[in-house]
């Protein structure tokens, strides 16, 4: 008995990052979000992210929101030979600054944000076996500060995450009006 109560605490612990709550930017503005912000830095537990995260380049994020709340975005990102072009939609849930794309179970919420220089954003997708976890480093200028990033950096173990998981985007003058917009990325864990 003495050894199981150990290794359920351990394991226990191990579950709060991926069960936890977490937190969203107090009284967030949707007006002073919107806008174009660059991708300067990821952090994700997705097999298909760690396998690319190498080789990507910072990309750009334009989000924008619906009449009735809904925060839209559209991202481009620089791939080896081609910009891609992707659309997503989220509803507003009963929270400002967290949205939920209820047929692909993602869930974002914009942790952190000046609303002028940088914000932090957390993606949680639950579908498939494993759940994916993805944080965001989202600057207005493509350079992140050296403040910034090491707020980034301390962020990631409160959403489960690790420093190995960490890829700091290079910039990238490319794909600034790339063609093609597609309906979604690709998933992670998708077939």
């Amino acid at each position: 008995m003495m050894v199981v109560l150990p290794s359920l605490a351990l394991a226990l612990l191990c579950l709060l990052p991926a069960g936890a709550e977490v937190p969203v930017q107090p009284d967030f503005d949707t007006k002073k979000f919107a806008g174009m912000w660059h991708v300067a830095a990821i952090a994700s537990n997705c097999s298909v992210f760690l396998k690319m995260k190498d080789g990507m380049k910072s990309s750009i994020t334009i989000v924008s929101f619906m009449p009735e709340g809904d925060l839209a975005l559209k991202l481009i990102w620089p791939l080896a030979d081609k910009c891609q072009k992707f659309e997503l939609l989220f509803q507003r849930s009963g929270q400002a600054g967290h949205y939920v794309a209820a047929q692909e179970m993602r869930d974002l919420r914009v942790m952190e944000t000046d609303y002028s220089g940088y914000a932090i954003v957390q993606e949680f997708k639950r579908r498939g076996e494993e759940p994916h976890s993805a944080l965001q480093l989202l600057t207005r200028e493509q350079d992140a500060s050296p403040q910034v990033l090491q707020k980034f950096k301390e962020l990631v173990p409160t959403v489960g995450l690790t420093q190995d998981m960490v890829a700091i985007l290079p910039k990238s003058g490319e794909c600034q009006e790339g063609a093609g917009w597609h309906a979604r990325p690709p998933l992670c864990g998708d077939a």
